[in-house]
This record gives C-alpha cells, structure tokens and sequence, in this order.
C-alpha cells in the first residue's frame, strides 16, 4: 500500500539522521558529509539496485575505511576514494561478483545476522551512559508502545507512533534529554555537485587505492548479505548482480556530491522491510527524500527529537534481528558442532573487530577447513587378492581432494603386493591436481618395485583431469 511505504520512508529517515551524525564522526569528517551522503546513496540506489525496499546510506563499516583517508589527507581525498571505490563495484558487480554469495554458509549468514543485531544494541549504549534516569524512562515507553501498538492496530508504523509521542512528551513537558540536535549541526542546504580537489597522478592513486579496493570489498559484502536477508524474509528473489553494480553507481553519486560514501544498512533496512511492511523501491527513494527534507527544511524540529526515541527504535530492531532460534538449546543440541563454532566464529569476530567483512572472511575460511576435514575423513580405500594371487585391487571411494588425496599414497601395500596391481576409482571422484600427483606417486613406488599398475573406472571428468595431469605434477623427484 502507498501509505506503508511513505510511512516506512519517513520512520527510516528519522533512524537514519543520528547514525548518519555518528558515522561522519567516526570517519572525522562534518555531520553534512554523511547525512548528504545518506541522502544521495538511499535515492540513487532506489533507481539501480536489484533489491526493492532495502535502504542504502552512510555506514559505520564504510567509515572505518575511508577515515584514515580523511585523517591524514583531507576530504577531497576521502571523496575521491568514494568515487574510485565506486567505480571498482560496478566493475566488480559486471564481472558477477554476486555469484559468489552461492558460496556462502548458512552458518555464517546467521553468525552475519547476530553479529549485526549485537552491533546493533550495543551502538546505543553510549546514548544510554550518564544520561538522566528521564531518558531510561523514555526508552522503556517507547518500547512499550512499539511492542504493544501493533496489537491493536498496524495502520500506522509503531516506530513512528514512538517518535512522535515521545517527542511531545518532551517538548510539552519541558523535559531536558539529549536530542537529535546535541549530536552535531544539520546542514541548512541543499547538497551540491563537484569535483574532488586532488592532483590525477599516480601517487594520488596510490593513497586511494587501498582504501578504495577495501571501502568497494566491504561495502559489496555487507549489500549482499543484506539483500540475502531480505530475500529471506519476503520471499522473494533479488538480482544481486545488479545490486552490485548499483551500489557502486550510488557511491559514484555520493561521491561527487561531497559524501562519505556507504553500502546497504541492516537496522534501516529491518524497520522498512520488517516493522514497517515496506515492499517496494518508493520507501527506499522517500526515506532519502525525507531525510533531505528534515534536516534542510525542518531541522529545527528533528532537532527536538529525543535520542530515547531512536534508542529504542533501534534496540526492538537489534531483538527482531536476532536469530533466537538459533541459540535454542534444542537447536544447538541437534545441530552439527562443527556449524556452531562457525556461527560463533563470526559472531566472536565481527563483534570484536567491529568489521562485518573480517567476521565473515573468517567464518567462511573455518567452514571451508571444516568441510574439508569432514570430507576428507568419508574416503576409503579397500583391496581384494586374485584367487591365482596375481593380481590385487584396491577400492578407491570417496570425494578425493588435496584434504582427502595427501594420505592415499600410504594406503598401499607396496613390498608385499604381487606383480600385477588394479587401483579401481568407479566409486570416487578425483577433484584436483593434489589427486593426480598422489596418484602418480603411487604409480612410481609400484613402478620402482617392477610392479605393472593400472588405474581403471574413473568417470569421464576424473580421466580428462587425470590425462591433462599425470606425470606432469613431478611425482617422485
């Protein structure tokens, strides 16, 4: 409906403006770079991306990258990397970077999810710190009214319902509490295009370059794992290619608009698609609309806004976004250890480096070492004599690979075997060049023994891959 996506758009644009505020200060930069930033990725995004009602904007994770960039060498600088940074995504995305995400353990997608709703609640903490006990009390009846409106009527979003009350609460009270105004100026017009003031050089693209390769692999990362999510809770299918691609297209906008660049937002996107029932590219679009239209023409007004209010906005995202199921004693007493330590893994990570890339890389490494080890341990190999005794076969089965392929070459009996030696692989699959190494390893110990070996029953993709290698992989030597 059209009245759930424009509420949806404002509810996001409202969470949007502190966490804006607070990035642009995590990258050292002022609060208008990121607002402006937030503004020109949500409606940008909105027209190119692939996945309808996501909410794109300025990041913490994006932050943390560019903002040695700005520390050291200026905004022009950090602009400029946004933009190159930009341009790499949509090369990346071209090149089907997306597909990729086919790779991508469920256990590290709902390590992903839970590191992020954690990030998420403890990001509010600090608005929660020596503050006065009447902001604890406004965090508690804006929770109540989230948790118990939708009980009585879904017409309008509860988060908004919140802000709101909460907000003349405050004002028609008199109640002195840290407001959207006490985090940083808003901007008094409107964003304006340019070009970043930086020499064309090599040595400038050197500067950039390292920031721009990491802001394009972290900022594609967590859009995708984002539009995964989403995927999942709308049942619906994204095009991540395109994602990809309009990401990058967003922070090339962003970029010559003056922004600090940044990448799909889970929090944001949870009270669109998840508490406000948004479904379409409108919200996406509105929510950065509205932002533009709050912090220019009705800055005096956000300002007033209580920071209890999006504190608790945010902290019934953080619990909707949390995979309770999955730290379920029942769950964890019937799933695999082995996935368990790998969502813990991401968790342990990405909540202690507060890099949602880094928690991933190392979830997806351990569930790759993992796999392999399992893997490794389901090959056998079996032998039978010859009534005559002059022939012996060995039955090869399993998934062989450079984790189950090392051991082989000890699982022959090479001084006792008679003449004539029959490696049977009808029952396995050989992977790679490790593979075919140790099999031509085996076949030099039983040629230095004067024992004639033959290797029969490969599949056609095992001989080609055995053809192309064999004897090629310096066996022996």
């Amino acid at each position: 409906m059209l009245r759930t996506e424009v509420l949806g758009g404002l509810v996001v644009a409202l969470a949007l403006i502190p966490e804006a505020i607070s990035f642009s200060i995590i990258a050292g930069v002022d609060p208008r770079v990121g607002l402006f930033a937030s503004f020109t990725m949500a409606v940008t995004i909105s027209l190119a991306g692939g996945r309808r009602a996501m909410i794109s904007a300025a990041t913490g994770a994006i932050a943390l990258v560019v903002a040695p960039v700005a520390r050291e060498h200026g905004v022009d600088y950090l602009v400029a990397t946004v933009v190159l940074g930009g341009v790499i995504q949509v090369l990346l995305g071209l090149s089907g970077v997306a597909r990729l995400m086919r790779f991508l353990p469920r256990s590290v997608m709902v390590g992903f999810v839970n590191a992020l709703a954690i990030l998420i609640f403890t990001a509010q903490l600090p608005y929660l710190t020596d503050v006065p006990w009447s902001v604890y009390a406004l965090v508690v009846a804006g929770l109540a009214v989230m948790v118990g409106l939708p009980r009585l009527t879904t017409v309008i979003p509860a988060p908004l319902v919140a802000i709101v009350a909460l907000t003349a609460v405050t004002v028609i009270a008199g109640i002195a509490v840290p407001t959207v105004g006490d985090q940083g100026e808003l901007p008094h017009t409107l964003p304006t295009p340019g070009i970043p003031d930086v020499a064309p050089t090599f040595e400038t693209l050197r500067i950039i370059g390292p920031y721009a390769v990491a802001m394009a692999l972290v900022g594609l990362m967590e859009s995708l794992m984002t539009a995964k999510l989403v995927d999942d809770i709308t049942d619906e299918h994204s095009n991540k290619t395109r994602e990809s691609w309009g990401q990058g297209l967003a922070n090339v906008v962003t970029g010559f608009f003056g922004g600090m660049g940044g990448c799909a937002m889970i929090g944001q996107t949870m009270i669109n698609v998840k508490s406000s029932g948004a479904r379409t590219r409108l919200s996406t679009f509105l929510a950065g609309v509205f932002l533009l239209i709050l912090v220019v023409a009705l800055g005096p007004v956000v300002a007033l806004i209580p920071m209890a209010a999006l504190v608790g906005v945010m902290i019934m995202v953080a619990v909707g976004t949390f995979d309770w199921h999955s730290v379920h004693p029942a769950t964890l007493r019937k799933m695999p250890k082995s996935e368990t330590a790998v969502m813990l893994a991401t968790v342990a990570v990405t909540v202690a480096t507060h890099n949602l890339a880094i928690g991933v890389v190392v979830g997806v490494v351990l569930a790759t070492v993992l796999f392999a080890q399992r893997v490794a341990h389901l090959v056998s190999v079996d032998s039978v004599l010859d009534p005559d005794g002059s022939t012996k076969i060995y039955r090869v089965t399993g998934q062989l690979f450079f984790a189950s392929s090392n051991d082989l070459v000890f699982q022959f009996d090479y001084a006792n075997d008679p003449a004539n030696v029959v490696i049977d692989l009808s029952e396995a699959h050989v992977w790679d060049a490790s593979t075919v190494a140790s099999l031509d390893a085996v076949e030099t110990k039983y040629h230095q023994r004067g024992i004639n070996v033959s290797i029969t029953g490969m599949n056609e993709s095992s001989k080609q891959r055995h053809q192309a290698l064999a004897g090629r992989m310096g066996a022996g030597h």
